[in-house]
């Protein structure tokens, strides 16, 4: 039986896990991602790798010390999209951009912006990092012109342990400067972003070695033996990668964000540019995605300030209990078919405020808004690609809440299917990458999940067409 150390690095923190073969999850270690504000921005932030880099290494290093007698027969790594580590010419990983920053959006108008929907399957924004380096050229020029190359967050890992550099296509289509449909960089995207200084890591697939551990890197882990670091990818497609997706399945990962996604392998480009197409691990796939924004981090804001000291298990009890519909909800960010985010939001109620409220009933409107935000994309998919389904494939933290699953099944009508680990499933993602390295075939047929069957007549089919008429009557989309 082999293991694999696998290092999924998220948004708002990271993890180290100790995997077995089958999935088995031996041990996982996790820290929390610290960002500092660019006070040269409205709205800037970055990390510092080498603060990373240490946390990482020594969550390696305490799982290696716990676990002695077993032998790591491969790493690899997952990470957070949009998010990239830049590389100076002395070969230092020295700083860190992350999907949050948002130092380009003033210069946004700058680009002309004709065909490159067509070419990176996603409208221009600050989000990517094509803008972020932009940006960076802008205000930080003494930061920017050290800079030579870059990477993403799942590939930096194998930078740091091997110190060899490249960058997943799964990574590569999120950064606006590569050609999804050619798949490879694009001079003329480069061009337009004033990147040409900058030279582009080199590609290469998932499930490729990149190296094996450097010397000094297994002497302060205390290890003996070579270890290859295994390329992986981007955490969404390599979270539904370890979900099992397979092409013409409609899957959801509820986190953060929530993006809903299919996979086929024809390249679709929505005339009305209302989705975007990312590329699939190694290229070989397209991934179409939709997404209502922050959904998953809302929930855990109003735990935090409502109902702090009351378990995840008496919360779901409660919200169970709830029979009517007080309230509704609106935080979901983004107005995904109109490319921009939504102006204002909240909770809303008829006036006077009601003296029946209770907190119980803000919680409840607002895991319902993350099932309606979601519901709503799951429905725009299926407008451009009216995809022949029986069930939706669940993965993500954000699924571990009984109501939401319950929610979205009644919504869409449609089977909700969770596999087992379907909370860990980047790192399943990863255990997959490594078992393909070795040629180990897992029977999918073994798997375990969990179902929730649609019901009809349901509080949440009515709050959606409140909610629906809510949110549009306090955003004007222009």
């Amino acid at each position: 039986m082999k293991h694999y150390m696998i290092v999924d690095i998220g948004t708002g923190n990271s993890r180290v896990a100790l995997v077995r073969e089958d999935g088995a999850l031996i041990c996982v270690k996790t820290f929390e991602n610290i960002y500092y504000i660019d006070e040269a921005y409205e709205d800037a932030q970055y990390f510092d790798p080498s603060f990373w880099k240490r946390n990482i290494l020594g969550l390696c290093r305490e799982i290696i010390h716990m676990y002695p007698n077993i032998t790591i027969d491969a790493i690899s790594s997952s990470g957070a999209r949009e998010s990239i580590v830049l590389i100076n010419r002395k070969q230092e990983d020295f700083y860190g951009l992350p999907n949050i920053d948002n130092r380009g959006r003033a210069w946004m108008a700058e680009i002309q912006k004709d065909g490159i929907y067509e070419k990176t399957g996603r409208w221009v924004t600050e989000d990517f990092p094509a803008a972020k380096l932009m940006g960076l050229s802008k205000r930080r020029k003494e930061i920017f012109d050290q800079v030579q190359t870059f990477t993403s967050l799942s590939e930096w890992i194998g930078y740091v342990l091997c110190g060899k550099l490249a960058i997943e296509p799964s990574q590569a289509c999120e950064t606006q400067l590569y050609d999804i449909g050619a798949q490879q960089w694009s001079e003329e995207l480069i061009k337009r972003f004033k990147l040409e200084q900058l030279t582009m890591p080199p590609l290469l697939n998932a499930g490729s070695l990149l190296g094996f551990m450097r010397e000094d890197i297994k002497e302060q882990l205390k290890i003996a033996y070579d270890i290859p670091f295994l390329v992986g990818g981007a955490d969404t497609q390599v979270a539904v990668l370890g979900a099992g997706m397979q092409e013409g399945d409609i899957a959801v990962v509820s986190g953060t964000t929530s993006p809903v996604v299919t996979l086929r392998t024809e390249r679709y480009c929505d005339p009305q540019e209302r989705c975007w197409t990312d590329s699939w691990l190694k290229g070989s796939m397209y991934q179409m995605e939709t997404n209502p924004g922050v959904t998953g981090l809302n929930y855990q804001r109003i735990r935090n300030l409502l109902f702090d000291g009351v378990s995840y298990e008496d919360l779901e009890a409660a919200l169970k209990e709830v029979t009517s519909i007080k309230c509704t909800a609106s935080f979901s960010s983004l107005d995904f078919e109109h490319a921009c985010g939504y102006k204002n939001g909240g909770f809303f109620m008829r006036p006077p405020f009601r003296a029946d409220l209770h907190r119980i009933d803000l919680a409840w409107a607002l895991v319902g808004d993350i099932a309606c935000s979601i519901s709503y994309q799951y429905r725009q998919l299926l407008q451009m690609l009216p995809i022949q389904h029986d069930k939706i494939l669940g993965c993500g933290g954000g699924f571990q809440s009984d109501m939401l699953c319950q929610h979205l099944s009644d919504l869409t009508q449609k089977a909700l299917v969770l596999p087992d680990h379907f909370h860990q499933a980047s790192i399943m993602g990863c255990v997959a990458v490594c078992n393909s390295y070795w040629n180990i075939h897992t029977d999918t047929n073994e798997r375990s999940y969990k179902i929730y069957k649609p019901q009809k007549g349901s509080l949440i089919q009515e709050y959606y067409e409140i909610w629906k008429t809510n949110r549009d009557r306090v955003n004007t989309t222009v």
